[in-house]
């Protein structure tokens, strides 16, 4: 039983077929207060240091993973490369995070409040060993109407505003450090082309439920908010596109490290529609790192059978342990992408938005111009989104 008096069955829900070194993978990736010590040790005499290194480089992790072994093989020397990993993320993002509670009491002294989503906030607010929280950008949430008064304080703190590639916009920063820093000044905690303005959380509602951090001016989304957002988030990259596997530790970060009311996070769900994309983020981490998950929460969000088996399938063909790999062509994107949505009606609306929503996303009240609008979309999301997916 959790603390909400839901039980919790480990059993396996996706039938996922792991080998040897996939199956260390998920043991170092794991929360490390929970960490499997005999599994991580045996994997590790018995695939061999070497090869283990470079498929945790390959995905990522090996700074999460040498913190693992550094807990789990304290009578073992490990080789320095482990040492030399971590070090390097842990320089990183104690740099981030720093600059994180600066931005933070920049804006505050303009009573923006500021949210840090995503792995910025698990990393500030529950889970601060930085070196095991290796993150390419910094994502935060403020209030659309405070925007370009934020825009302009950032800009006369030294930012920089620029695209990152054809997808995104940020504000970038040489730090004191010598690190570069890509800041995404975000006005909604979950966005994407395929997603549904109906789908997205208030901005108004998720702000105000958010939580102060003790002894900053950063703010972190409530535990159902934080989990609900990181399970969209990983939905959006697939499950398995860059970063990849290690998307899956957001899930498991917050399930274990916050008290989460199972029946409010699964109205919420339900709400928004976005039940069968919440399932697979909760199921994967639930399978792969043991995560915690309530068997209600999973029964009660679960989709058709039939499209779990098929889902599951598509996943484990593109492979769940290759963050860089060319994962489907654009008509297998798009139809990967199909079967997220609960149903057919969410997926024709996913596409096709209300004529207000387009008028407002382009910028526009010329309502000549929606078909012109429809098809523009319909083309982003064909060929744009599914480019090299």
């Amino acid at each position: 039983m959790n603390n909400n008096g839901m039980s919790i069955d480990m059993t396996d829900e996706l039938g996922l077929v792991l080998n040897s070194t996939e199956r260390f993978l998920c043991s170092v990736l794991t929360h490390c207060d929970y960490l499997d010590c005999k599994t991580i040790s045996d994997l590790y005499s018995i695939v061999g240091d070497k090869d283990l290194f470079l498929a945790c480089k390959h995905n990522k992790i090996e700074s999460i993973a040498a913190h693992s072994l550094s807990l789990c093989l304290d009578d073992i020397n490990l080789p320095e490369h482990w040492a030399e990993g971590y070090t390097k993320v842990n320089n990183r993002i104690s740099s981030y995070m720093a600059e994180l509670d600066h931005v933070a009491a920049l804006l505050a002294t303009h009573q923006i409040p500021l949210v840090a989503l995503k792995n910025s906030g698990i990393t500030r607010g529950l889970y601060s060993y930085y070196g095991s929280c290796p993150m390419g950008d910094m994502d935060v949430l403020i209030n659309k109407a405070q925007y370009s008064i934020a825009e302009a304080l950032l800009i006369d703190d030294g930012y920089v505003f620029g695209d990152r590639n054809t997808m995104e916009q940020a504000f970038y920063k040489e730090l004191p450090s010598g690190e570069s820093l890509w800041f995404e000044l975000l006005v909604r905690s979950v966005d994407g082309r395929w997603i549904r303005p109906d789908q997205e959380p208030d901005t108004n509602e998720v702000m105000a439920r958010s939580v102060k951090i003790v002894g900053t001016s950063v703010r972190i989304l409530s535990p159902e908010d934080n989990l609900l957002q990181v399970a969209l988030h990983t939905a959006k990259h697939s499950y398995v596109r860059a970063p990849g596997f290690r998307l899956h530790t957001d899930v498991d970060r917050i399930v274990r490290s916050t008290e989460i009311d199972w029946r409010l996070f699964t109205e919420m769900a339900r709400k928004l529609q976005v039940q069968t994309a919440v399932f697979f983020s909760l199921a994967l981490a639930h399978d792969l790192l043991s995560t915690p998950i309530p068997q209600k929460v999973l029964d009660d969000i679960r989709p058709n059978q039939w499209k779990v088996r098929l889902i599951t399938y598509w996943l484990q063909k593109v492979d769940l342990f290759d963050p860089d790999g060319k994962k489907w062509g654009r008509v297998g994107y798009v139809l990967f992408v199909s079967l997220l949505y609960d149903d057919f009606s969410g997926l024709f609306r996913g596409v096709f938005p209300s004529k207000g929503h387009m008028l407002e996303h382009y910028g526009t009240k010329n309502i000549l111009l929606l078909p012109l609008l429809y098809f523009h979309r319909f083309f982003n999301l064909l060929w744009k989104r599914a480019l090299n997916k």
